[in-house]
Protein backbone atom coordinates (compact mmCIF):
# COMPACT_ATOMS: atom_id res chain seq x y z
CA UNK A 1 0.00 0.00 0.00
CA UNK A 2 2.99 2.45 0.86
CA UNK A 3 4.35 1.32 -2.90
CA UNK A 4 1.47 2.69 -4.15
CA UNK A 5 0.73 5.93 -1.98
CA UNK A 6 4.59 7.01 -3.18
CA UNK A 7 3.58 6.17 -6.75
CA UNK A 8 0.50 8.49 -6.85
CA UNK A 9 2.41 10.67 -4.95
CA UNK A 10 5.13 10.97 -7.32
CA UNK A 11 2.78 10.97 -10.26
CA UNK A 12 1.10 14.35 -8.53
CA UNK A 13 4.29 16.01 -7.86
CA UNK A 14 5.33 14.99 -11.84
CA UNK A 15 2.15 17.01 -12.62
CA UNK A 16 2.92 19.95 -10.16
CA UNK A 17 5.96 20.55 -12.01
CA UNK A 18 4.81 20.60 -15.52
CA UNK A 19 1.88 23.06 -14.70
CA UNK A 20 5.12 24.99 -13.24
CA UNK A 21 6.89 24.60 -16.58
CA UNK A 22 4.12 25.35 -18.35
CA UNK A 23 3.25 28.77 -16.58
CA UNK A 24 6.87 29.76 -16.25
CA UNK A 25 7.56 29.40 -20.19
CA UNK A 26 4.40 31.22 -21.37
CA UNK A 27 5.22 33.91 -19.05
CA UNK A 28 8.14 34.32 -20.00
CA UNK A 29 7.36 34.22 -23.84
CA UNK A 30 5.36 37.35 -22.73
CA UNK A 31 7.67 39.01 -20.59
CA UNK A 32 10.03 38.73 -23.51
CA UNK A 33 7.78 40.32 -26.01
CA UNK A 34 6.49 43.41 -24.01
CA UNK A 35 10.26 43.85 -23.30
CA UNK A 36 11.26 43.62 -26.89
CA UNK A 37 8.53 46.19 -27.90
CA UNK A 38 8.80 48.67 -24.80
CA UNK A 39 12.85 48.27 -24.97
CA UNK A 40 14.04 46.98 -21.79
CA UNK A 41 16.80 45.12 -21.73
CA UNK A 42 16.06 44.04 -18.10
CA UNK A 43 12.70 43.03 -19.04
CA UNK A 44 14.09 40.26 -21.57
CA UNK A 45 16.87 39.26 -19.43
CA UNK A 46 14.48 38.41 -16.98
CA UNK A 47 12.58 36.61 -19.12
CA UNK A 48 16.07 35.01 -20.45
CA UNK A 49 16.04 33.93 -16.11
CA UNK A 50 12.42 32.48 -16.00
CA UNK A 51 13.25 30.57 -18.99
CA UNK A 52 16.37 29.34 -17.27
CA UNK A 53 13.64 28.43 -14.09
CA UNK A 54 11.72 26.43 -16.91
CA UNK A 55 14.37 24.17 -17.96
CA UNK A 56 15.43 23.42 -14.34
CA UNK A 57 11.53 22.69 -14.11
CA UNK A 58 12.14 20.46 -17.00
CA UNK A 59 15.32 18.68 -15.16
CA UNK A 60 13.50 18.16 -12.53
CA UNK A 61 9.98 16.59 -13.76
CA UNK A 62 12.24 14.62 -16.85
CA UNK A 63 14.26 12.95 -13.61
CA UNK A 64 11.31 12.32 -11.64
CA UNK A 65 9.94 10.54 -15.01
CA UNK A 66 13.41 8.68 -15.32
CA UNK A 67 13.19 7.10 -11.70
CA UNK A 68 9.83 5.43 -12.58
CA UNK A 69 11.46 3.45 -15.43
CA UNK A 70 12.37 0.50 -14.68
CA UNK A 71 15.81 -0.69 -14.97
CA UNK A 72 16.69 -2.99 -18.76
CA UNK A 73 19.11 -5.27 -20.12
CA UNK A 74 20.90 -2.31 -22.05
CA UNK A 75 20.83 -0.03 -18.62
CA UNK A 76 21.00 -1.70 -16.12
CA UNK A 77 20.73 1.02 -13.85
CA UNK A 78 18.11 2.53 -15.72
CA UNK A 79 18.17 6.44 -17.36
CA UNK A 80 18.73 8.43 -14.70
CA UNK A 81 21.99 10.07 -16.00
CA UNK A 82 20.00 11.51 -18.29
CA UNK A 83 19.75 14.22 -15.76
CA UNK A 84 22.70 15.28 -16.12
CA UNK A 85 23.56 15.17 -19.67
CA UNK A 86 20.11 17.60 -19.93
CA UNK A 87 21.75 19.70 -16.81
CA UNK A 88 25.11 20.18 -19.21
CA UNK A 89 22.88 21.29 -22.45
CA UNK A 90 21.13 23.44 -20.93
CA UNK A 91 23.44 25.40 -18.79
CA UNK A 92 25.84 26.04 -21.88
CA UNK A 93 22.57 27.70 -23.13
CA UNK A 94 22.51 29.72 -20.16
CA UNK A 95 26.39 30.54 -20.33
CA UNK A 96 25.51 31.68 -24.43
CA UNK A 97 22.73 34.12 -22.93
CA UNK A 98 24.74 36.02 -20.35
CA UNK A 99 27.44 36.51 -23.02
CA UNK A 100 24.37 38.06 -25.41
CA UNK A 101 22.98 40.01 -22.09
CA UNK A 102 26.62 41.21 -21.37
CA UNK A 103 26.87 42.69 -24.97
CA UNK A 104 23.69 44.16 -25.35
CA UNK A 105 23.98 45.94 -22.07
CA UNK A 106 27.28 47.40 -23.21
CA UNK A 107 25.79 48.56 -26.10
CA UNK A 108 22.67 49.79 -24.34
CA UNK A 109 24.50 51.95 -22.11
CA UNK A 110 27.04 53.54 -24.56
CA UNK A 111 23.74 54.41 -27.12
CA UNK A 112 20.77 54.88 -24.74
CA UNK A 113 17.42 54.09 -25.96
CA UNK A 114 14.04 55.09 -24.68
CA UNK A 115 11.77 52.78 -22.89
CA UNK A 116 8.18 52.59 -22.05
CA UNK A 117 8.61 52.35 -18.05
CA UNK A 118 4.67 51.56 -17.64
CA UNK A 119 4.80 48.87 -19.18
CA UNK A 120 8.37 47.64 -18.17
CA UNK A 121 6.83 48.29 -13.84
CA UNK A 122 3.40 46.47 -14.83
CA UNK A 123 4.88 43.19 -16.87
CA UNK A 124 7.57 42.78 -13.52
CA UNK A 125 4.92 42.88 -11.07
CA UNK A 126 3.03 40.45 -13.00
CA UNK A 127 6.17 38.56 -13.30
CA UNK A 128 6.58 38.66 -9.70
CA UNK A 129 3.61 37.32 -9.16
CA UNK A 130 4.02 34.69 -10.93
CA UNK A 131 7.45 33.23 -9.88
CA UNK A 132 5.56 33.51 -6.38
CA UNK A 133 2.70 31.49 -7.65
CA UNK A 134 5.31 29.05 -8.77
CA UNK A 135 7.57 28.90 -5.30
CA UNK A 136 4.11 27.90 -3.41
CA UNK A 137 3.31 24.97 -6.39
CA UNK A 138 7.16 23.76 -5.51
CA UNK A 139 6.56 23.81 -1.88
CA UNK A 140 3.95 21.52 -2.05
CA UNK A 141 5.13 19.04 -4.30
CA UNK A 142 7.61 16.77 -2.97
CA UNK A 143 10.63 17.61 -1.19
CA UNK A 144 13.96 15.96 -3.10
CA UNK A 145 16.59 16.92 -4.17
CA UNK A 146 15.88 18.09 -7.79
CA UNK A 147 12.51 20.23 -6.34
CA UNK A 148 14.84 21.75 -4.01
CA UNK A 149 17.15 22.80 -6.64
CA UNK A 150 14.06 23.82 -8.91
CA UNK A 151 13.14 26.44 -5.99
CA UNK A 152 16.52 28.10 -5.71
CA UNK A 153 16.54 28.83 -9.42
CA UNK A 154 12.36 30.11 -8.96
CA UNK A 155 13.83 32.35 -5.65
CA UNK A 156 16.94 33.87 -7.91
CA UNK A 157 13.83 34.56 -10.65
CA UNK A 158 11.92 36.65 -7.90
CA UNK A 159 14.90 38.63 -7.75
CA UNK A 160 15.45 39.09 -11.08
CA UNK A 161 11.43 40.16 -11.62
CA UNK A 162 12.05 43.13 -8.35
CA UNK A 163 15.61 44.21 -10.64
CA UNK A 164 13.40 44.50 -13.50
CA UNK A 165 10.31 46.07 -11.52
CA UNK A 166 12.79 48.76 -9.82
CA UNK A 167 14.60 49.65 -13.50
CA UNK A 168 10.58 50.16 -14.74
CA UNK A 169 9.47 52.38 -11.68
CA UNK A 170 12.80 54.48 -11.81
CA UNK A 171 12.41 55.26 -15.81
CA UNK A 172 8.58 56.04 -14.70
CA UNK A 173 9.72 58.27 -12.82
CA UNK A 174 12.86 59.72 -13.67
CA UNK A 175 13.48 59.10 -16.88
CA UNK A 176 17.15 57.80 -16.05
CA UNK A 177 17.36 55.00 -19.01
CA UNK A 178 21.28 53.65 -18.04
CA UNK A 179 18.93 52.07 -14.86
CA UNK A 180 17.63 49.56 -17.25
CA UNK A 181 21.10 47.87 -19.00
CA UNK A 182 22.71 48.02 -15.22
CA UNK A 183 20.14 46.07 -13.75
CA UNK A 184 19.81 43.73 -16.83
CA UNK A 185 24.05 43.06 -15.98
CA UNK A 186 22.93 42.22 -12.59
CA UNK A 187 20.09 39.54 -13.66
CA UNK A 188 22.53 38.36 -16.16
CA UNK A 189 25.12 37.75 -12.92
CA UNK A 190 22.44 35.72 -11.15
CA UNK A 191 21.78 33.51 -14.25
CA UNK A 192 25.84 33.28 -14.53
CA UNK A 193 26.14 31.80 -10.70
CA UNK A 194 23.41 29.54 -11.20
CA UNK A 195 24.42 27.99 -14.19
CA UNK A 196 27.96 27.58 -13.63
CA UNK A 197 26.77 25.33 -10.15
CA UNK A 198 24.55 23.87 -12.72
CA UNK A 199 27.52 23.08 -15.15
CA UNK A 200 29.69 22.11 -12.35
CA UNK A 201 26.91 19.58 -10.83
CA UNK A 202 26.37 18.48 -14.47
CA UNK A 203 30.15 17.43 -15.29
CA UNK A 204 30.62 16.21 -11.65
CA UNK A 205 27.87 13.93 -12.00
CA UNK A 206 29.05 12.58 -15.83
CA UNK A 207 32.48 11.88 -13.98
CA UNK A 208 31.24 10.32 -11.64
CA UNK A 209 32.16 12.22 -8.70
CA UNK A 210 31.26 11.74 -4.94
CA UNK A 211 28.30 13.63 -4.43
CA UNK A 212 29.40 17.25 -3.56
CA UNK A 213 26.84 17.49 -0.41
CA UNK A 214 29.18 13.53 0.77
CA UNK A 215 32.43 13.04 2.03
CA UNK A 216 34.65 10.16 1.35
CA UNK A 217 36.65 10.12 4.31
CA UNK A 218 33.73 10.27 6.75
CA UNK A 219 31.54 7.76 4.93
CA UNK A 220 34.77 5.75 5.19
CA UNK A 221 35.20 6.40 9.16
CA UNK A 222 31.51 5.60 10.21
CA UNK A 223 32.28 2.28 8.64
CA UNK A 224 35.38 1.52 10.47
CA UNK A 225 32.96 2.21 13.32
CA UNK A 226 30.66 -0.61 12.34
CA UNK A 227 31.21 -3.16 15.19
CA UNK A 228 32.98 -5.75 13.42
CA UNK A 229 34.54 -3.57 11.30
CA UNK A 230 38.54 -3.61 11.35
CA UNK A 231 39.23 -1.63 7.99
CA UNK A 232 37.74 -0.05 4.63
CA UNK A 233 39.36 -0.02 1.41
CA UNK A 234 38.69 0.31 -2.09
CA UNK A 235 35.69 2.26 -1.47
CA UNK A 236 33.69 3.92 -4.10
CA UNK A 237 31.06 6.56 -3.84
CA UNK A 238 28.77 8.02 -7.06
CA UNK A 239 25.39 8.54 -8.36
CA UNK A 240 23.34 7.57 -11.38
CA UNK A 241 20.95 10.31 -10.61
CA UNK A 242 21.00 13.14 -8.29
CA UNK A 243 18.84 11.65 -5.72
CA UNK A 244 20.35 7.71 -6.71
CA UNK A 245 23.68 7.38 -4.96
CA UNK A 246 25.91 4.68 -5.13
CA UNK A 247 28.59 2.65 -2.59
CA UNK A 248 30.60 0.20 -3.04
CA UNK A 249 33.18 -1.59 -0.77
CA UNK A 250 35.17 -3.96 1.05
CA UNK A 251 35.40 -4.40 4.76
CA UNK A 252 37.91 -6.26 6.25
CA UNK A 253 36.16 -8.16 9.37
CA UNK A 254 36.96 -9.68 12.62
CA UNK A 255 34.78 -12.74 12.26
CA UNK A 256 33.15 -13.54 9.26
CA UNK A 257 30.09 -15.28 11.36
CA UNK A 258 29.07 -11.85 12.04
CA UNK A 259 28.90 -10.49 8.41
CA UNK A 260 25.07 -11.18 8.24
CA UNK A 261 24.85 -8.41 10.98
CA UNK A 262 27.45 -6.03 10.34
CA UNK A 263 26.47 -5.92 7.07
CA UNK A 264 22.76 -5.05 7.61
CA UNK A 265 24.35 -2.33 10.24
CA UNK A 266 26.35 -0.86 7.34
CA UNK A 267 23.08 -0.68 5.53
CA UNK A 268 21.31 1.00 7.66
CA UNK A 269 23.53 3.66 8.89
CA UNK A 270 24.32 4.44 5.24
CA UNK A 271 20.85 5.14 4.55
CA UNK A 272 20.17 6.78 7.86
CA UNK A 273 23.01 8.91 7.79
CA UNK A 274 24.03 9.54 4.35
CA UNK A 275 20.36 9.02 2.64
CA UNK A 276 22.50 6.21 0.54
CA UNK A 277 20.44 3.26 -0.74
CA UNK A 278 22.03 1.20 -3.30
CA UNK A 279 25.36 -0.56 -1.34
CA UNK A 280 27.10 -3.07 -2.67
CA UNK A 281 30.05 -4.15 0.25
CA UNK A 282 31.95 -7.34 0.24
CA UNK A 283 33.68 -8.62 3.17
CA UNK A 284 37.20 -9.58 3.53
CA UNK A 285 38.44 -12.07 6.24
CA UNK A 286 41.39 -11.26 8.70
CA UNK A 287 43.80 -13.84 8.22
CA UNK A 288 46.71 -14.10 9.84
CA UNK A 289 49.70 -14.79 7.69
CA UNK A 290 52.19 -17.86 9.09
CA UNK A 291 55.73 -17.55 8.50
CA UNK A 292 56.97 -21.14 7.42
CA UNK A 293 61.13 -21.52 9.15
CA UNK A 294 62.70 -24.16 7.75
CA UNK A 295 63.18 -27.57 9.49
CA UNK A 296 66.65 -28.28 11.37
CA UNK A 297 68.61 -30.99 9.31
CA UNK A 298 70.37 -33.66 11.25
CA UNK A 299 73.79 -33.40 11.83
CA UNK A 300 75.60 -34.79 8.91
CA UNK A 301 72.98 -35.12 6.92
CA UNK A 302 73.72 -33.15 2.71
CA UNK A 303 70.95 -30.96 1.80
CA UNK A 304 70.05 -33.58 -0.57
CA UNK A 305 69.41 -36.32 1.80
CA UNK A 306 73.03 -38.02 1.65
CA UNK A 307 75.27 -38.97 3.73
CA UNK A 308 79.44 -38.16 2.64
CA UNK A 309 81.49 -40.38 1.60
Amino acid sequence: MSATHDHNHGEAAGWVLWFAVALTLAFAGVEAGVGWWAGSLALVADAGHMVNDAGALVIAAVAGWIARRPASRLHSYGLGRAEFIAALVNSLGLLALVVWLSVSAVTRLQAPQPVQGEAVSLTAALGLAINIGVAWLLSRGAQNLNTRAAMLHVIGDLLGSVAALIAGVVITFTGWTPIDPLLSMAIGALILVSSLRLLRQALHGLMEGVPLHLSLEEIGLALAGVPGVKSVHDLHVWSVASDEIMISAHLLVEDMHQWQSILEASRTLLHDRFDIGHVTLQPEADIHVLHLLPIPKPAGETPHGHDHA
